[in-house]
Order: structure tokens, then sequence, then C-alpha cells
């Protein structure tokens, strides 16, 4: 590579002093709503963390050194640690401050049900302690002897008594692992029998490849359950270390849900889809563990493409009842290809678990959930349709079968202004969560998308006549959305608000006299009193200004985006700018158009948002919908692609800021897909910047983001859709960047490698960069730095300072 040179290049400073400047806290809220605690995540570790061995097992990176977890779910990026907690109490108060562990890595603190302590994992150096805090105080300590084995998560919860935690602990006198071995054991084999079977296109570096992948697997994921008093800290062992997945207590204390995984093992698929024993542990003898078997699910390496394995699955307690399971299972052979008149169905069994279970009802689509309510004879089930993409919510009782479930919502989960939003919950004394409940009223907390754009909300549901009452909506020069309620009184409830120049604080507002509103509007006034007082950590960002845009496609379909201006900027100059935007799939172009995000947020800088500092506008979060038939909407993707930008720029360039001669384009992921097949299909850029793609559809031919088809059944689409098969055409100079351990099984580094040297064969002007031992998200302050040295070094030579074309 020309020019190539070694080490990590930085950008400007006044661009460093923003990316190092700290994050604003995120409130953490506890159970008895008299108590907050004020989180600030580190937002770039360095690269020596990021750096740290681990060990790629079945879908799970482990680092062996401390037995943590390397990763978030999927790969996608390195574990976060928090860099301070505050404890803020309500209604105000100077915040005390919580003296953490020095060196360490804190996680998301857990409130005690009952508000008097809080519990989070730290990783150590050498392990994963468990921390506990008071309340009172704000004094924290370590529990001597805990070292949490956090590989396959629940590694921590509490008790229903709130006095003692159960633990995945690393089981003492384990030794060291298995040695590599210096000669091979043997050939790694792999065998099908002519059974037809999909699977995801894993990296095979993260799927187990032989004999003694599995022996490490094995090692790390044994786990050792255990009781830990919060008062006194002894630990309690419970039962026998096993390889144990999922684990959560009864709400009577009493029974534990236990799966394990157990071999046989695949070596094309991840740990999830292993054989597991289901079973429910009985505790109450603490001479012995009685055990009750639930399901005993085998290896489900052949599950379709968006199906679900056969068996029973989605385990969870009833949280008002002692000791009620319940669990779905497929009634379509988990496949949604199948025509069936009813997908799942949903079972319930109780303890002593000696009787069969009994089905509840059955579902239309696939079962996504429940929200349970305080009250026993309400739920909420919802189910899902990837097909038509519409998601629907029943009222179910569960203790009478003869009750007909009444559906309440059967909408597009395209559908952004119509959400009715999420169930606002609380905390039971047994450490639960359920919807709150006040006579026949839930309450509901949303977004609340518009035309104007999001403007969170707080609804009233009623259950029996299907009414909503709206108590709080966000103004429209503010993005202040509901937290929690104060207390048993729902006229009182936290917010958390921001604005473009005032970073994200919270208030207790209270409601007062009904109003007469404009339809979708408050029917109540509110006042409100602020809770803390969090300073801004970055005060020259204030100075860019943005704007909600809206326009239309060429097909008349309603679009937006969000414009960003530098500091400094004259209205009706032209200046170079940027378009970033990350397509979305809609099988209704109807509900394509709709406007999501807001104007009205704490302005923040990361990523490209970054190049504002260095002059550039940016056309941010811009609309690309690609619409169709989603078993055929890729048909017209690269047609809509260029739809699409060639609205946005139109727009960008006709409101007098982008200069139609310097634009540039960028995407991530699938982002990335868009940004080259933008520059390989149309004139509208200067350059592109493409990071983490997938560029051969061909890699993964079993499907990728909606397109559902396989490559032996659309090779056409497959080809069309993927712009290395254009290399030879393209012209447009390309910076392509990748993290070099990326583990997403749509966006390998190969992808990236491989279009770098397509492009560099047929005479393109292209650059690659691999960030080492970044993930599919890039982690460590030295890659971020090295991403806007690079997009700013090649927006500058070919957009800015780019010649008259």
């Amino acid at each position: 590579m020309v020019g190539q040179t070694s080490g990590y290049d930085l950008p400007p400073k006044n661009i460093l002093d923003v990316m190092r400047a700290p994050l604003p806290p995120v409130p953490v809220v506890s159970p008895t709503k008299d108590k907050m605690l004020l989180v600030v995540w580190q937002l770039y570790p360095s690269i020596a963390r990021v750096a740290t061995p681990y060990l790629r097992l079945a879908g799970v990176r482990v680092e062996p050194k401390n037995h943590s977890k390397h990763d978030t779910p999927g790969g996608y990026g390195i574990t976060e640690c928090a860099t301070s907690f505050d404890l803020a109490t309500i209604p105000g108060g100077a915040p005390v401050h919580v003296a953490l562990p020095e060196p360490s890595c804190p996680q998301e603190p857990v409130w005690a049900a009952d508000g008097k302590k809080f519990a989070f994992a730290n990783i150590a150096v050498d392990s994963v302690e468990l921390w506990i805090g008071d309340a009172a105080t704000g004094a924290v300590h370590r529990v001597d002897g805990v070292r949490l084995n956090p590989m396959f998560g629940a590694e921590m919860q509490w008790m229903p008594d709130q006095k003692a935690l159960l633990v995945k602990l690393v089981p003492d006198g384990m030794g060291g692992p298995p040695p590599e071995p210096v000669v091979p054991i043997g050939p790694a084999i792999q065998e099908t029998g002519g059974q037809t079977g999909q699977s995801s296109t894993y990296e095979n570096r993260d799927t187990l490849g032989n004999k003694h992948d599995e022996d490490l697997f094995d090692y790390y994921a044994a786990s050792q359950l255990a009781l830990v008093n919060a008062g006194t800290g002894a630990i309690t062992p419970v039962g026998k270390a096993a390889n144990l997945d999922d684990v959560s207590a009864a709400p009577d204390g009493q029974h534990i849900l236990v799966s394990a995984i157990h071999k046989p093992y695949s070596y094309v698929t991840t740990y999830d889809r292993f054989p597991h024993e289901v079973e429910v542990w009985d505790i109450s003898d603490r001479a012995g563990v009685t055990k009750h078997t639930i399901a005993s699910l085998p290896l489900a390496d052949r599950v379709p493409i968006r199906g679900v394995a056969l068996g029973p699955r989605e385990f969870e307690w009833r949280p008002t009842d002692p000791a009620t399971l319940v669990w779905a299972e497929a009634l379509d052979k988990g496949d949604w290809n199948v025509e069936v008149p009813k997908r799942d169905k949903v079972m319930l069994q109780k303890a002593p678990f000696t009787s069969p279970a009994v089905e509840v009802v059955q579902t239309e689509q696939r079962y996504s959930g429940i929200d349970w309510s305080e009250r026993p004879s309400v739920a909420l089930v919802y189910e899902y349709d990837n097909n038509k993409h519409m998601r629907h919510a029943l009222i179910v009782d569960f203790d009478d079968p003869q009750e007909k479930p009444r559906q309440i919502w059967d909408l597009s989960s395209d559908e952004h202004y119509a959400d009715p939003g999420m169930p606002v919950t609380m905390q039971l004394a047994n450490g639960f969560q359920v919807m709150r409940q006040d006579g026949d009223w839930i309450y509901l907390s949303g977004i609340g998308s518009s035309p104007e754009g999001d403007r969170p909300f707080l609804d009233r549901f009623d259950v029996k006549t299907l009414t909503y009452e709206r108590l709080f909506r966000s103004d429209k020069t503010s993005y202040d959305r509901f937290l929690s309620f104060t207390g048993p009184d729902t006229r009182k409830f936290l917010t958390w608000e921001q604005s473009p120049m005032d970073p994200p604080n919270a208030y207790e507002r209270t409601l007062g006299k009904h109003v007469d509103a404009p339809a979708g509007e408050a029917m109540f006034a509110s006042t409100r009193v602020a809770i803390t007082h969090i300073p801004d950590p970055s005060p020259e960002v204030r100075a860019i200004k943005k704007r909600l845009v809206k326009y239309k496609r060429a097909d008349g379909m309603d679009l937006s985006f969000t414009l960003y201006t530098p500091p400094g900027y004259k209205e009706g100059t032209r200046i170079p700018a940027i378009l970033y935007a990350y397509p979305e799939d809609y099988a209704d172009p109807s509900k394509a158009g709709q406007v999501t995000g807001s104007e009205e947020r704490f302005t923040q800088l990361y990523q490209y948002r970054l190049l504002l500092l260095a002059g550039y506008a940016i056309i941010d979060d811009a609309s690309f919908p690609i619409v169709g038939d989603p078993k055929k909407a890729y048909d017209t993707y690269t047609e809509q692609l260029v739809a699409d930008a060639k609205a946005a720029v139109d727009e960008a360039v006709l409101l007098g800021v982008a200069d139609p001669n310097r634009i540039g384009v960028t995407g991530h992921s699938h982002g990335a897909l868009m940004t080259v097949n933008l520059v390989a299909h149309s004139d509208l850029f200067r350059a592109g910047v493409a990071t983490s793609g997938s560029y051969n559809k061909t890699l993964t031919p079993f499907g990728f983001q909606n397109e559902q088809r396989s490559v032996w059944e659309a090779p056409d689409v497959y080809m069309k859709v993927s712009p290395f098969f254009y290399a030879d055409k393209l012209k447009t100079p390309l910076l392509i960047v990748h993290g070099a351990e990326d583990a997403n099984p749509g966006t390998i580094p190969l992808q990236s490698i491989r279009l770098y040297e397509a492009l560099r064969g047929n005479g393109g002007t292209a650059r690659l960069v691999l960030l080492p031992h970044e993930p599919h998200w890039y982690s460590a302050m030295e890659s971020n730095e090295q991403l806007i040295y690079e997009m700013l070094r090649w927006f500058d030579k070919y957009v800015k300072n780019a010649p008259p074309k």
C-alpha cells in the first residue's frame, strides 16, 4: 500500500478534545424510587485492554487470564466498563460519589428490590469479582472468595428475599486449562447425511473446530451455582458444577430454573444451539437438591434461518405465583415457511412439577414474550409476523382458560407514529418486574415518533375499554422521556430531559389539573423540579446547529434527514458534505416515510459526526427505505438505494448548504454495503468510506438482512446487490475499514480484504485499513482516533479539496 506507515495516527486536537471528553451519566433508579445511581460509561477503552488475549469458544470470546467475557453478544464490541458511580437522592440533594475499586471495570449495578443495597460485577486483573454497595452511604466492598463466571450471562442476581445473591462461580480446584496438544489429536471432521437445514454463516474461528476446542469449552463453561449472603458474605454452594447456561430463581426462592449444556457439540453453530438439559432445582432442603426435568433439548444445528428450535424455549417464572414456569413451543416445526393456523403455543407448569404442563394459549404468529401485571389475571402476550412485518399483543388470563384472549394491538412493526409504547413496570418485593396497574389502567411509555420528530410520552390504557389517556408528552423544544413513577402516587414521576444545548438531567414531574389539549397532547398540566445538575462535558460542540429536513423521493415517498452544520457556518454558504445512512426494509410503503429521531436531543459527536469540527456538513440518518414484499424486496435494492441517495443529495443542495461537487458518503455494516453500491452505481459522490461491511453476498448464501431466499433460489439478486462483482467499474475513491476480529456472521474481515484486492486488481482507487483486535463495532480509543484520521484524510483529499468534475 503506497504511503503505508506503522503505528496509530491522530486527528486534529480540536477533534481529540471532544473524543476524550467524558460521557454524560446514565440513570439507574432504585426500585424504591428514593435513590438513583448516575453511571458514567467509558466510551473508548485503551487498545491494551482490547488486545487482551482471548479464546473463541462456540460464539463466546473468553479471556483466560480472568475468566471474563471479551465481547458483547454476537461479537459486536468489547464489554463496557463504568468509570464512575454517583448516588443521587430523590427528590434532591448533592450526589454522593461512590469510590470504585482501582484498577477496575465495573459493570451495570443491580439494585435489590428493597432499595437498601446494590451489587455489581467488576472485571479485575485475575477474576470477575462481586461487589456490594450500601444505598445509605454509597460505600462499596468486594465479597471475598467470589470468582464469577460470566461466560453465558446470568452470573449474578438477587434472590427473592433480597438478602442473598444467586451467582455462578468459577469452580474451585479446577487447575489449569487443557494444554494445547503439541501433536494434533486428529483431524477435524464434519459430516452431513442428506438432511436439509440452514444455519447462519458463522466465522469458523468463533465456532468449535476440534477436540481441543471442546475441552477448552468444557473448562471455561463450567460453573458452580451458589448463594452469597449480602450481609455476611458467606458462600453456600448449590448442586454440582456443570456447564450452566441460564439460571433464575422462582419467586418463592426455593426453586431455581437451571439450563445446562452438554455434548454432543457442533462445529457449525454456537453454544445456544447445543444440547441443553432444562431442570428445576428444589433447594428447600438445604441438605440436598431435588431435580425435576422440564425438557431435554437435542442439538439444534439445522434450524431454518429466522426459525426457532423445536421443543420448549423462552422459559420464565410467573412473577405473582410461588413457582410457576411458562414457556413457548413451536407448532410449525420452527419454520416460518410452513403454513399453519397457529404457529406457537404457550405452556404452563406449576410446582412440584409432577403434573403435565398445561397449554394456555396458541399464537397465530411467532411468540415473542410476555408482560405480566401485578394483578394475576392480566398478562400481555406478544407475537410477531416476520413475513408481513406485523406485531400483535393479546390480553391473556392465565388463571381462567375459558376466558378468550383479546387482541389489543395489531400493528406493522414499521409503524412508528401509532406505536403504543411499552408497559411501565414496577418491581415487586420478590424482585420480579410486572406492569404497573391501577384498577383497569396500565401505563405505557414510548418515544412518540411524529412528523416533527420523536416526542416521548406517558399514557394510561384501559385494558377493559381499550381506550387511552395521554398524561405527559415532551414539548417541542426538548427531548424528555419518562423514567419511572416515584411512588404509589402516579401523579409524580421522573423524566430524563435534554435539549441540543442542555445535557441530560433528571426531573421530578407532578401532574396537575385537567386541561383542554389537542389530540395527541397531554391532558394534564405538569410542573417539574430538578433532581440532578449534570454539566456539559463538551461545550465547544454547542456551536454546531442541526435541523430536521423533510423531502420526497422521485416516486413521491416521504423521506427525512437531520442536517448538521459546523461551528461558524454562515447560512447560504455551500460547503463539503458527508451523507450517512443505514437502509431499512419495509413491507408497507405507507410506513417507509415516517420520521424517527429528534433534533432536540443533546448534541454529541461520534465517528463520522466528528468531521463537523473539520468544516463538513453532515446529512445524517437519511431515510433509505427498501420497500416491497419481504420475499422479493431486494429485487430492486440498488435502484431504490440510488433513488434514496439522489433525493437526499438534491435536497441538501437545494437548501444551499451542500456543494454538489463535494459530497461524500459513509456507512457501517449494512450501511457499508449501501456506500459501496452507491459509489458503484451512481455519480452522486466524490468518495466513499465503508466500515465493517459485507460486499459479496454469495458468502452468506442462506439470506442476509431481510432477504429470505438463498443464493440458489435468487442468484441474480445476490450478484446484483454485491458490489464485489462491479469492482471493474468502480472508479470512485473508496476507503475500506474493518475490525480485524469481527465475529458478526455476515461481515467477516475477508469481505473487505477481497473487495480491496478486486479494486486494486482492476485499477481502482482504494485504501484498506484493518484495525487490530477490533470486533464489529470499534472499541479502542486508538482505533477510533485512527478511524477519524483516515476518514478526514480521505474526505479532505477526494471531497473537500477535489478538483471540479
